[in-house]
């Protein structure tokens, strides 16, 4: 029969959520064919084991990073339409079949994709994932464009897909493949059919999240590693256990983010900053003040 849905899911070290991720996927109420495939990247625990164990295929990919892990799932899947998934989410029972209803809407579908919900961690973390969906679905009613994904819930046609740049980290398998999607044709967004990820994201707190995961290894690694064509930024520390006490260096990350604001902010800041340079250029040349 022919494979409707291939559901990809990439892995680092999920033997503990990856479970419950493959046996919400496996009770879905769809009709058609579907597979399940688990991607290995390089795990140390026993995660293909887990998931051999639930009776899903596996496949390895020696290459570390997510973008890497979901080319190869890709690759390797049969589905007329490949549906990106995550070990640390878990998916309602009538997930694929709305997701299969869409792609039978009007107009040339290439994709469908959906919000994604905290369910566990902070409040604050469940509050911003609803404003940022929120907002995705008010553009999207307005305008009939889809400006943000969650890599948790894309479904995209086979034969419309031109890879993942594997040059790129975070974000590579969200805004690019987005980006990509949208210049096939139309990319429909169901509000209706989130996907329930973990919390855990957030063990950072607040700030870290803010200012180190989403504007250095999100928002700055995206735009950079696609500027230079490969990896100027790496990955973020991966995020496993509860609370993990920040390096040193991504504390001065947090500093050096908080002080290029403030420069960017403030008009003194930016005047000493001139000054304080002028007197050392006229040191170095001899000349002090």
């Amino acid at each position: 029969m022919t494979i409707r849905f291939s559901v990809v899911v990439p892995c680092y070290n999920e033997e503990s959520y990856l479970p419950g991720a493959i046996r919400s996927l496996q009770r879905q109420d769809f009709d058609g064919e579907y597979e399940i495939v688990v991607v290995d990247n390089n795990s140390t625990d026993a995660t293909a084991e887990v998931a051999r164990g639930l009776g899903v295929r596996v496949v390895s990919e020696p290459a570390p990073g997510v973008c890497n892990a979901r080319q190869a799932g890709t690759e390797a899947s049969r589905g007329e339409i490949v549906v990106s998934a995550d070990a640390d989410t878990t998916y309602a029972p009538d997930w694929l079949a709305k997701i299969d209803r869409n792609f039978h809407g009007t107009g040339d579908v290439v994709a469908v994709v959906g919000p994604c919900r905290y369910k566990d961690g902070p409040r604050w973390g469940q509050v911003f994932a609803r404003a940022l969906f929120g907002a995705v679905g008010l553009v999207y009613r307005t305008t009939g464009r889809t400006y943000y994904v969650s890599a948790t819930n894309i479904a995209f046609r086979r034969d419309r897909w031109s890879g993942y740049d594997t040059t790129l980290t975070q974000g590579g398998d969200e805004l690019d493949v987005l980006r990509r999607l949208r210049r096939q044709g139309t990319v429909v967004y169901d509000g209706t059919n989130p996907t329930f990820t973990s919390g855990r994201r957030f063990a950072r707190g607040f700030a870290y999240n803010l200012f180190v995961s989403l504007f250095v290894f999100y928002l700055s690694a995206y735009f950079v590693n696609r500027l230079f064509g490969r990896r100027v930024l790496g990955t973020a520390p991966v995020c496993r256990g509860t609370r993990p006490a920040p390096a040193r260096r991504f504390r001065f990350a947090v500093a050096a983010v908080l002080a290029a604001l403030s420069l960017v902010a403030f008009e003194k800041p930016r005047q000493y900053v001139a000054h304080t340079a002028n007197n050392v250029a006229q040191y170095v040349q001899g000349r002090p003040r």
